[in-house]
């Protein structure tokens, strides 16, 4: 998503380029081609022909996720160049400050929407129109449209995924087979289908909300519909859930990264269900504490988690960790509301030990495709060692 609007911003910079060639760069080259990178780039860049050069040795110092974009002459020649990074749920930031992306929340963490909401008496989710303003609320209804488009279309589809792993598609086989089990068991494919359904589209190169990556938008989707089934919750309320949700990628992202470049999938999977656990407590009429208190189950359990998917692709493990992710969030949101809201770790504790935790994972474990599972599952005809 960030390579795709980065070409094409390119592009409106330097329309007068015979030529394009962009060079990728750390583990942005190494699972490029998972990731579809290639193609977007010439997508956003056609009809002028590009060149992309794939260069996984060479990590730039600002972010492991970096790009250098070149205009050239029709002999060659620079007329401009551009270094640009994806920093995690389609952002990009220029070295030395943000990209387009203006920080519109005057907070510093999530302990300081408590406070506001606690001194205001007003919910949490009100931030949300107070900064950015009332237009927020079709925004909210676009996202959840689509959100639930996105899923309509991978409950419905059962091909192989694409790419060398011949990976089947399990969302709908889950969802018809919940549909026949115990209500426990139900619960746990219903949900688990719904995840499925959001991440095999985007293996699929589908069309996904980030929440807050692509790679973990199938979480809070996830959870949003099952509890509104369940619940019977208007949209508005769904929408008031989003902005919660919002409100705590928006801390995570300020406050540490939901990149798993930088930090591991502890800032993709990790944020995700921390997200989909104050979302779901918002919906079961917790506090503002229990929100809080939610996020940070969410988060905590994901420490250390690292971004190692096979071959590149967002597809194992990315794709069983969102449907095990909004399970969980809603077990969070579940505890949390057993409790008084009192807990001894913060929410902003866990994002600052995600933070440090992620920056002292050695490269091989942050998405360049070279640790972990990618290291060790890398024959597709290894069915037996793949589980799947």
């Amino acid at each position: 998503m960030a390579p795709h609007r980065a070409a094409g911003i390119f592009k409106q910079r330097s329309p007068q380029a015979e030529r394009y060639r962009v060079n990728l760069y750390g583990s942005l080259a190494a699972t490029g081609h998972g990731h579809l990178t290639e193609r977007a780039i010439l997508e956003a860049l056609a009809p002028t022909p590009a060149e992309i050069l794939w260069k996984p040795e060479i990590t730039l110092p600002y972010h492991p996720n970096g790009m250098k974009f070149e205009a050239l002459s029709e002999q060659g020649a620079l007329l401009e160049e551009w270094i640009v990074y994806s920093v995690g749920g389609g952002a990009l930031r220029e070295e030395n400050a943000h990209y387009e992306t203006p920080e519109i929340y005057p907070l510093a963490n999530l302990q300081e929407a408590v406070n506001w909401s606690t001194q205001e008496g007003r919910p949490m989710w009100e931030l949300a129109p107070k900064y950015e303003g009332e237009e927020i609320w079709d925004f909210m209804a676009e996202v959840w449209s689509q959100m639930q488009a996105t899923m309509k279309e991978g409950l419905a589809c059962e091909e192989v995924l694409p790419g060398g792993l011949r990976l089947s598609r399990r969302a709908r086989s889950f969802y018809l087979k919940a549909k026949t089990q115990r209500r426990s068991i139900a619960r746990t494919g219903i949900i688990s289908s719904y995840a499925l359904a959001m991440a095999e589209e985007n293996a699929s190169g589908g069309t996904v909300v980030t929440a807050p990556t692509c790679g973990s938008c199938g979480v809070v989707p996830a959870v949003l519909r099952y509890l509104k089934e369940e619940l019977k919750c208007p949209d508005t309320e769904i929408y008031y859930a989003l902005a919660v949700a919002g409100i705590v990628g928006n801390t995570a992202k300020h406050n540490a990264s939901i990149s798993g470049a930088e930090v591991g999938c502890q800032g993709e999977i990790g944020v995700a269900c921390a997200m989909a656990a104050a979302a779901a407590t918002q919906l079961m009429g917790g506090t503002e504490t229990q929100i809080e208190y939610a996020a940070e189950v969410g988060l905590e359990h994901f420490l250390g988690l690292t971004c190692d998917p096979v071959m590149g692709l967002v597809q194992i493990p990315c794709i069983e960790r969102n449907a095990l992710a909004a399970n969980k969030a809603i077990i969070s949101a579940e505890y949390v509301l057993l409790t008084d809201g009192r807990h001894r770790v913060s929410f902003d504790d866990v994002v600052k030990a995600m933070r440090q935790t992620g920056h002292d994972l050695p490269d091989l474990y942050r998405e360049t495709g070279t640790g972990g599972l990618a290291s060790i599952v890398q024959d597709p005809s290894q069915k037996a060692s793949l589980k799947k």
